[in-house]
Formats: structure tokens, sequence, C-alpha cells
């Protein structure tokens, strides 16, 4: 188990790849010690180059597995393989596994509940993407914990922009409208249907990120992978801010001396 995961943070996809099967039965063996872990470590071969990419364009991007040449562009892994070839088979292994991950939303651990939601987003049929889609509205509608709350919220997002659906859109727009959600709800909802939509930002909703977006309740987000794959120097949540609500402004965390200059 720690040769793979220390493969997979190697960016070493081609052979973990072939060992998401492994990992996704570890994860949905509810007596397994590793399941944990296994789980937090098979999506990360089925994406790529996300790390520190925040803005609307990038995040949530999920080009579909099925297609080989739209994964060309990823380059070349450390181990000489195109990266587009091991995202592409960590996704379709995903996929086929969407079965034994499902259950995994209705674990009692929020940890899991998040990461089984963060790996499922990455199914790409549009048949699996279809179902779990369900199966995200199903949990919503019953979960209690709020940041597994905001992990649906982007993992649909995440799902419907592989696979787009009007009133996934339209629904992830109204909670980010709506007061009675919880704030990281809205703000997962917020980042979620920016990047669905290319229509600019409304007031409302910079006034929903003014408000809501604090450092503080931007470092407890990190508990999210797709926060935490964005952050660094800041939290996830606010260079999304940043990059998406405020595009030109300079990245302070810049080692680039002249990231400042006019």
């Amino acid at each position: 188990m720690r040769v793979l995961l220390g493969m997979c943070a190697d960016d070493s996809r081609a052979a973990v790849a072939l060992a998401v099967p492994v990992l996704i039965g570890i994860a949905a063996d509810p007596h397994h010690p590793h399941r944990a872990a296994a789980l937090s470590g098979l999506a990360a071969p089925a994406r790529t180059r996300y790390f520190g990419l925040a803005s609307r364009d990038e995040l949530l991007l999920h080009r579909s597995g099925s297609q080989h040449e739209a994964l060309d562009d990823y380059g070349v892994e450390v181990t000489g393989y195109p990266a587009g070839w091991s995202v592409a088979a960590a996704r379709t292994a995903i996929t086929a596994g969407t079965s034994l991950l499902l259950p995994l939303l209705e674990d009692s651990d929020p940890a899991i509940r998040i990461d089984a939601s963060y790996a499922l987003a990455t199914a790409t049929s549009a048949d699996a993407s279809h179902t779990v889609r369900d199966a995200f509205a199903t949990r919503f509608a019953v979960e209690q914990n709020p940041m597994v709350v905001a992990a649906l919220v982007l993992a649909t997002a995440e799902t419907t922009r592989a696979h787009p659906h009007r009133s996934a859109i339209a629904w992830i727009r109204d909670l980010w409208q709506d007061p009675a959600q919880t704030p990281e709800v809205r703000l997962a909802a917020a980042i979620g249907w920016l990047c669905l939509t290319d229509d600019p930002a409304p007031d409302t909703l910079h006034t929903v990120v003014a408000v809501l977006a604090t450092e503080e309740r931007a470092r407890t987000m990190d508990a999210l992978p797709w926060m935490a794959a964005v952050g660094g120097n800041e939290p996830g949540l606010l260079r999304c801010v940043r990059r998406m609500l405020h595009p030109d402004e300079p990245d302070p965390y810049s080692d680039d001396p002249w990231a400042s200059q006019p």
C-alpha cells in the first residue's frame, strides 16, 4: 500500500493506474485497515495537471477517458509513458468499479464519503455519470455534514462538466443563491457554477463570496480534495476566488519577481 501511494505521489501513474481496481476493492472492504488510504489514493491517477489550477477553465476539467486523443496534451509522465494513457486507464477502472464505490457515499466516516465523491466524479461514461449524479443527489438530500454536502456539490459539478445536464447546472446555481444553505455549500456551489458557465459572475455572487469566503473558512474547506489540490501557499478556496473572480490580479504568492509589475 505504501509503495502504491508513494508512486502516486511521485506521479508514476502508469503503475498506479493498473492498481486502481485493487485499490477499489480495498476501499470497498469495511474491514480492511487501509481502506481510507486506498480510497484517498485511487482518484489521483484519474486526474492530471490539476495541482494549483484554479481558473474557471481549468478547475473541474474532466475529459472523457474514452477519448484518448483528448488526453494527448497531458504530456509524458516520469515513467516515460504518455500521461493521458494512464489517466484514461484509471478512469476506466473507476467507471467499472462504480457499483463498489457508490455504497461508500453512505459510510459512517465523513472523510470516506468525501473521498468517495471525489473518486466517483471521474467516472467517464455517460451512463455511469448519470448514475453517479443521481447518487450524489440522493445522498445530498439526507447528508447532515456541511463539508460532505459541499463535496457532493463539487462532485456533481465535475461530472456535469464532463456530461452537461441543464437541471444540474440550474440546481447548483440555486444553491449558491439560497441563504438557507450552509456557507460551505454556498461557496462550493459558487465555484462549481462558475466552472459550468461562461456567464459573467453576477454582483450577487461576488457579494456571497466576499461575505462567506473568510480565510478561516477557506482553511477548513481544504479538507475537500478539490480545494486542497489547488492551494499551496494559500487556501484553495481563496485561490479559486482570486483566479475566477479577479483574474487580472497578480498572484501574491508567485515566485516570479516580475509578476506584480505592470
